[in-house]
């Protein structure tokens, strides 16, 4: 989409409401004419209540005979203010911050959760967020409410402990599009946290503890299967060396005799048995 095309339609509402301005009529005019000279008349006295003070952080929206009186916010700082045909509406352009309470969520799988919130805005445009909406905070506020539970409703609840960055940019796209025409800017959306039953989180534990012995005895039939095949080979290797056999038996009987003190049966070796055997036949 073009991005000129959206700037007519984004400021279209606040030309309207600042091209309606003069027709104020003749019996304004006199009103205001009036006014003015009820200033020059009481002055200085009427300084105090013709100035105000705007803060750096806030705008001000003037109406004159309930019209207002330009497409932009004034402020901040020094103000004019005719006393009589003059009122005025400040508008805080601070960041706010708004906490989603728990809301009851049914997912997509058919899971209750609990599920809260917090939701960072701005108002950009001061002039739109008094014209066009009676109360800004609390519609934006009930705006996330229920795009909260729009959004979430049609997510499982894998996805939903999973993917919360993705569905807290969903939900900031629909505030941004919804609050445009409000004159506010959603800066960020937060969830805060995910509120599971109790007996769904027992089953959750239950299927994650037999996941993990699955994959435990897996690594215990691997290590087994690993030193099957090492005996194996060392079977082999010890075949084709005898003594190779009595040696390793004698540092088996090396290794035991260090840790315990005990007694231990010495097998001897057949190959000697013979041995002496043919030295008596020969003796």
């Amino acid at each position: 989409m073009d991005p000129q095309k959206e700037t007519p339609k984004k400021n279209n509402t606040e030309h309207l409401i600042a091209d309606r301005r003069e027709g104020i009529g003749a019996c304004g005019w006199i009103l205001i004419s009036l006014s003015f000279l009820l200033v020059l008349i009481t002055f200085p006295i009427s300084i105090c209540a013709c100035i105000k003070v705007i803060r750096e952080y806030e705008r001000a929206v003037v109406f004159r005979l309930g019209r207002i009186l330009s497409k932009k916010a004034k402020g901040p700082g020094l103000i004019l203010i005719l006393p009589c045909t003059d009122t005025f509406i400040k508008v805080d352009l601070r960041t706010v911050t708004c906490n989603i309470p728990p809301q009851e969520i049914l997912t997509k799988d058919a899971v209750t959760t609990q599920v809260d919130g917090v939701v960072y805005y701005k108002i950009c445009s001061a002039v739109s967020a008094v014209a066009n909406v009676t109360d800004v905070h609390l519609a934006t506020f009930l705006l996330a409410q229920t795009a909260l539970r729009n959004v979430l409703s049609t997510q499982s609840l894998a996805q939903l402990l999973a993917g919360r960055e993705e569905i807290a940019r969903s939900i900031q796209a629909i505030l941004d599009g919804a609050t445009e025409q409000w004159g506010v800017k959603v800066a960020r959306v937060e969830i805060r946290d995910v509120k599971i039953p109790m007996a769904m989180q027992r089953s959750m534990a239950a299927e994650a503890e037999a996941a993990r012995e699955a994959r435990a005895k897996t690594v215990a039939a691997e290590g087994e299967m690993n030193a099957s095949k090492a005996l194996k080979q060392a079977s082999m290797v010890l075949a084709e060396s005898p003594a190779g056999l009595q040696l390793r038996c004698l540092q088996t009987l090396t290794t035991l005799a260090a840790e315990n003190n005990s007694t231990i049966v010495f097998p001897l070796p057949i190959n000697m048995l013979e041995g002496f055997g043919q030295k008596n036949r020969g003796g």
